[in-house]
C-alpha cells in the first residue's frame, strides 16, 4: 500500500506539501497581522513613480474587496491575481502550473513551495487568498439578492483657509464659481461576487453644487453593473467600464505603472474588461461591454458614448476642437464652458486566443469626435492628431516558457504611424530575476487611450531600452535596480530639438521577518532641455542632471505600535546654471490595537528645497479609499493625524487633519489658489456603513 502511494506522483507531491506546511507554519498567523503599515508599503511601492496627487482609489478599493472576499486559489484563472498588481506574470504562471501539476491546494501555506515565491511575496499574498468551494447562481432569489453585501461611504473635505479664487466677485474675471467643500458618495453592492453594482457621486472644491449649471447636484455621476459567469458570457458590464489590453499601446483605462522599485510592473498585465469604479473623471468608457468564452477564444466587443471636456467652437459652419481637457475640474467659467462639450463615440473588439501558456490577441478600436481636432500652433505639435476619426489596431502576445515570460505588442493608427514594444522577464534562479524591454513609438502614432511603458506620459515620439533586476540572496536581503536609456526623435515641450537621456535606480533592502525593513535608494536621471537663452530660431540644449538619495526605516515596536522614518535628498543641476538642493525628513507613528475601536497614525515632516526643480513627493496615509501624495516644496513643516473609529462592527468613521506650515512666507500658492498667511490646513471626514 505504501509502495502504491509513493508511486503516484500527485500523491507524493501532496505528501511533500503537507510536510512542508507543518515545517513552515511559522507564517500561518501572518494573515491575522496584516496591519496598516504593510498595506501602505505595498500601496506606496506601486504609486511612488507617479509623482502627483492622483486618484488611486481603484487600487485600495480592489485590495479592500479581496481582503473581505479572498481569491480562491483552486478556482482562479489568474485574472484576480493580476488584479492585486504586486505579483509578476511569472509568479502567477508558476502558481497555475503548480496547481495543474500537484492538484488543488489543500492550504494557503502551499504558496511557500512555489518557485519564485519568496517570503515577502507570500506574506503580502496570504490575506488576499483562500481555499474554499464554488459559488453559484442556483440560490439566486430576489430576497437573497436584497441581502447582498452592501456598502455606503460618505466623505467630506475642505481647506480651512479661503483661497483667492473664492473672494473674486467681478464676473469678468476668472474665479471659483462654487464653494470650497468637497463631497463624495460611493455605493457598492456585491452578490456572491457574481453581480456587482457601483455608484459614484463627486463634487470637487470650487465646483457648483445644486446651483446654476449644476442644478442636479454633483459635478460627476458614475454607475456600473457587472455580471459574471453567465454561461459563455464571462462578464457583462453596463455603464462605466475599463479595458486593459495587451501592453497598453491601443487601450488601457485606469492607472498604469512603469519604472519603480517593483521591477516586474514594467510588463503590463492586461486583464481585458473590468468594471470601472474610480473617481477619475477622464480615463474610462461608458456604455456596454462583454467578454464571451468561445473555446480557446475570448471575444470582447465594446461600445461607449460619453461627453468629454474640451474647447469646441464653431468656425465657418464647422465645429472645431482646439483643446482636450482631462483634469475633471469644473470650477471656473472657462472650465465650466469646457465641461461635457464634446461627444466621443468609441467602439471596437478584442479577440484573444489562449492555449496552455501561450496567448495571442488582436484589438481594434475606433474613436469618433463630434468636432474636428485641430493641431496645436507650437512646432512640437506638428505631428499631433488632427481630424474627427481615429482608428487603431494592434496585435499582442505573451508566452511563458519555464521561468521566462515573453511579451510584446505592435500597434498602428491607420494612415499614420506605428508603435511597438517587446520584452522578456525571466527568473534565472529562484533568487535572481531580470527584465529586458525595448520600445519604439513613432512621433506620428496616435491613440486616445494608450498607456504603456515609457519616459513620456504619451505613447509617441520615444525609443528606449529598459533593463532591470531583482536579487534576493536570502529572505532578509533584496536588491532591485534598473537602467532605462531613451531618446525622443522629435521635439517636446521645453525641448525644441531631438533629445535623449537615461534613468538609473538602485535600491537595497534589509528585512526583519514580520518586524520591519530598512532600505536605501539611489536614483540618477539625465535629460536634455532648452537653455534659458534658447529661442525658436536658434535652439541650444542643456544637460539636466538630477540625483536622489533616500533612506527609509520601518519597524514594528509591538503588537500595537509601529514607526516609519524617511530621509530624502535631491540635487538638481542644469548645465551652466547653479546647483539646487532639496531635502525632506519625516517620522510616522502608527497605533493599531486589535481589540480597540480606535486606530490612528500621524506624521511630522520637515522639508527645505531651493526651487520647484528639487520638489519631493511622499505618500501619506489617508482615509479609506483615498490617496495622498503631497508636494514638499520651499521650506516648512508638514503634519497630519489620521484616525479611524469603529462605531459599530458595520459602521466606521475616519477623520484626517493635516497642515503645511511655512515660517518664512506671507502667502501660499499662486493664482486662484493663493492663500494669505503661512499655514495651509485641511480636514477630511468619512463615514462607512456596511450591511
Amino acid at each position: 500500500m505504501i509502495l502504491i502511494f509513493l508511486s503516484d506522483k500527485s500523491l507524493r507531491l501532496k505528501l511533500y506539501l503537507i510536510i512542508w506546511i507543518l515545517l513552515g507554519s511559522a507564517i500561518a498567523t501572518y494573515s491575522q497581522e496584516y496591519n496598516e503599515l504593510t498595506f501602505d508599503q505595498l500601496f506606496e511601492q506601486l504609486l511612488e513613480e507617479l509623482e502627483e496627487d492622483v486618484d488611486a482609489s481603484e487600487i485600495s478599493e480592489r485590495w479592500s474587496y479581496y481582503l473581505k472576499n479572498p481569491i480562491d486559489l483552486n478556482k482562479t484563472d489568474g485574472r484576480e491575481l493580476h488584479d492585486l498588481l504586486f505579483l509578476s506574470v511569472v509568479q502567477i504562471e508558476s502558481l497555475l502550473a503548480h496547481r495543474k501539476e500537484s492538484g488543488d491546494f489543500i492550504s494557503k501555506q502551499e504558496l511557500q513551495s512555489i518557485i519564485g515565491f519568496d517570503l515577502r511575496t507570500v506574506q503580502y499574498l496570504l490575506p488576499f487568498v483562500t481555499v474554499s468551494g464554488d459559488m453559484h447562481y442556483r440560490d439566486f432569489t430576489v430576497k437573497n439578492f436584497l441581502k447582498s453585501k452592501q456598502e455606503v461611504m460618505l466623505r467630506y473635505g475642505r481647506l480651512l483657509h479661503r483661497a483667492k479664487g473664492y473672494s473674486i466677485t467681478d464676473t469678468a474675471r476668472s474665479r471659483y464659481l462654487g464653494d470650497p467643500n468637497r463631497y463624495t458618495v460611493r455605493y457598492r453592492l456585491n452578490y456572491n461576487d457574481k453581480i456587482r453594482l457601483a455608484i459614484n457621486m463627486d463634487k470637487d472644491a470650487g465646483e457648483l453644487f445644486f446651483k446654476d449649471k449644476q442644478r442636479y447636484g454633483f459635478d460627476f455621476y458614475a454607475a456600473s453593473l457587472a455580471i459574471r459567469d453567465l454561461g459563455k458570457v464571462k462578464q457583462l458590464v453596463i455603464g462605466d467600464f475599463a479595458l486593459q489590453i495587451g501592453q497598453g499601446l491601443t487601450m488601457w483605462n485606469g492607472l498604469s505603472f512603469g519604472k519603480g522599485s517593483m521591477i516586474e510592473s514594467s510588463a503590463r498585465q492586461g486583464i481585458g474588461l473590468r468594471q470601472y469604479t474610480s473617481l477619475n473623471e477622464a480615463n474610462f468608457l461608458r456604455g456596454v461591454a462583454g467578454s464571451l468564452s468561445l473555446g480557446k477564444f475570448e471575444f470582447t466587443p465594446y461600445i461607449s458614448y460619453r461627453k468629454i471636456d474640451g474647447n469646441m467652437e464653431k468656425v465657418n459652419d464647422d465645429w472645431v476642437i482646439s483643446t482636450l481637457s482631462t483634469s475633471g475640474l469644473h470650477r471656473t467659467p472657462t472650465e465650466q464652458r469646457y465641461r461635457n462639450a464634446i461627444g466621443q463615440l468609441v467602439y471596437g473588439g478584442n479577440l484573444l486566443y489562449s492555449k496552455n501558456r501561450f496567448k495571442v490577441g488582436g484589438n481594434f478600436v475606433a474613436t469618433h469626435l463630434e468636432g474636428v481636432k485641430l493641431l496645436g500652433k507650437a512646432l512640437e505639435n506638428k505631428y499631433d492628431f488632427e481630424g474627427n476619426l481615429l482608428r487603431n489596431a494592434s496585435l499582442y502576445y505573451n508566452y511563458t516558457y519555464r521561468n521566462s515570460y515573453f511579451f510584446g505588442e505592435i500597434a498602428t493608427s491607420f494612415d499614420e504611424g506605428y508603435a511597438w514594444l517587446t520584452g522578456i522577464m525571466t527568473s534565472i534562479t529562484p533568487k535572481f530575476s531580470t527584465v529586458l524591454l525595448y520600445r519604439d513609438y513613432q512621433k506620428n502614432y496616435h491613440s486616445f487611450f494608450a498607456q504603456s511603458m515609457g519616459e513620456n506620459s504619451s505613447t509617441k515620439n520615444e525609443k528606449g531600452l529598459y533593463t532591470g533586476l531583482v536579487f534576493h540572496p536570502s529572505r532578509k536581503i533584496q536588491w532591485t535596480a534598473y537602467l532605462d536609456v531613451f531618446k525622443f526623435p522629435w521635439l517636446r515641450y521645453r525641448v525644441l530639438a531631438p533629445s535623449s537621456g537615461y534613468d538609473i535606480m538602485s535600491q537595497f533592502s534589509y528585512i526583519w521577518y514580520k518586524k520591519g525593513q530598512i532600505s536605501v535608494r539611489f536614483r540618477y536621471r539625465v535629460k536634455e532641455e532648452n537653455t534659458s537663452a534658447s529661442k525658436n530660431e536658434k535652439v541650444f540644449l542643456a544637460t539636466v542632471n538630477k540625483y536622489q538619495l533616500r533612506f527609509e526605516y520601518k519597524y514594528k515596536l509591538s503588537n500595537i505600535w509601529s514607526i516609519r522614518s524617511r530621509l530624502e535628498g535631491v540635487q538638481y543641476l542644469k548645465e551652466s546654471e547653479q546647483k539646487e538642493y532639496g531635502w525632506m525628513a519625516y517620522q510616522d507613528l502608527f497605533f493599531n490595537p486589535k481589540s480597540s475601536k480606535i486606530a490612528t497614525n500621524m506624521r511630522l515632516a520637515y522639508f527645505h528645497t531651493d526651487s520647484y526643480n528639487t520638489r519631493i513627493y511622499a505618500f501619506e496615509n489617508d482615509v479609506l479609499y483615498a490617496s495622498s501624495f503631497p508636494l514638499y516644496y520651499q521650506k516648512g513643516w508638514r503634519m497630519y493625524n489620521n484616525i479611524r473609529y469603529r462605531i459599530h462592527r458595520n459602521i466606521d468613521l475616519w477623520t484626517k487633519i493635516s497642515a503645511f506650515y511655512y515660517p518664512e512666507l506671507e502667502k501660499i500658492g499662486s493664482g486662484l489658489d493663493e492663500i494669505q498667511g503661512n499655514i495651509k490646513s485641511e480636514v477630511k471626514v468619512q463615514l462607512r456603513l456596511q450591511f
